[in-house]
């Protein structure tokens, strides 16, 4: 038969136990280079002042406006895996951060931002020409 565990007072347990961030509970912020902290707080930034408000515009008049990924082009969120080409060439770290804080906002935009880099800049990228990364990557890029 299992014993009780020791008595202890509640301010003794609740000194020893760790603090817990609710803002980051996994502790990801520790593990994230510079490079990727600064990625991540450029696209929330760009999400919180500029998306959420289009979001809001869109959903009401039932429309999806090319000026969004314009700006998200512009931003580098757009293929931002492609080193080159007018791309980024950041980490899947810090893409999966840039899909994060967009799918936060919206994630039809999120969707669409990942359909561009990820099933048509991507393959691209990996499996077309050289004439063929020049002529189209620079232009979904942005």
């Amino acid at each position: 038969m299992a014993q009780p565990a020791p008595a202890t007072s509640a301010a003794q347990s609740s000194e020893s136990r760790a603090h817990f961030q609710w803002e980051d509970p996994f502790l990801l912020d520790d593990l994230l280079t510079e490079d990727e902290r600064m990625i991540r707080d450029s696209a929330r930034q760009f999400c919180g002042d500029y998306l959420a408000g289009r979001v809001q515009k869109d959903f009401r008049e039932e429309t999806s406006d090319r000026e969004v990924m314009a700006k998200m082009g512009e931003m580098g969120l757009l293929g931002p895996t492609i080193d080159g080409y007018g791309c980024a060439g950041v980490s899947y770290v810090a893409y999966g951060l840039i899909a994060y804080e967009i799918e936060y906002i919206d994630s039809a935009y999120r969707s669409s931002a990942s359909v561009q880099s990820s099933l048509v800049m991507h393959p691209i990228h990996a499996y077309g020409t050289e004439e063929q990364r020049q002529k189209f990557l620079p232009k979904l890029a942005t």
